[in-house]
């Protein structure tokens, strides 16, 4: 499944991610920018698309930035998007 329109979630303040989610055809690619990237960036990835798998996701593009949100942040942003695309 695929979403159909562009959807965004999320805030710039500490602790949080800011989503762009576009539709796409070519699988899940991920853009990250965060001020953790060194330390946690592919976990951040990893937490991403697993939640997109999750729902039924398997092709989208999403734009991250990050500013240090925790798995659980992430996963409600993500599952946010999602449900604002419909």
């Amino acid at each position: 499944m695929t979403i159909n329109k562009t959807v965004k979630c999320g805030t710039l303040e500490s602790n949080d991610i800011f989503l762009i989610l576009l539709p796409s055809e070519n699988g899940i690619e991920i853009e990250l920018e965060s001020v953790v990237h060194k330390q946690f960036g592919d976990h951040i990835k990893k937490v991403i698309t697993e939640k997109l798998q999750e729902m039924g996701i398997d092709s989208i593009t999403v734009k991250a930035q990050d500013k240090g949100a925790l798995d659980y942040t992430i996963k409600a942003r993500i599952e946010g998007a999602i449900k604002r695309s419909y």
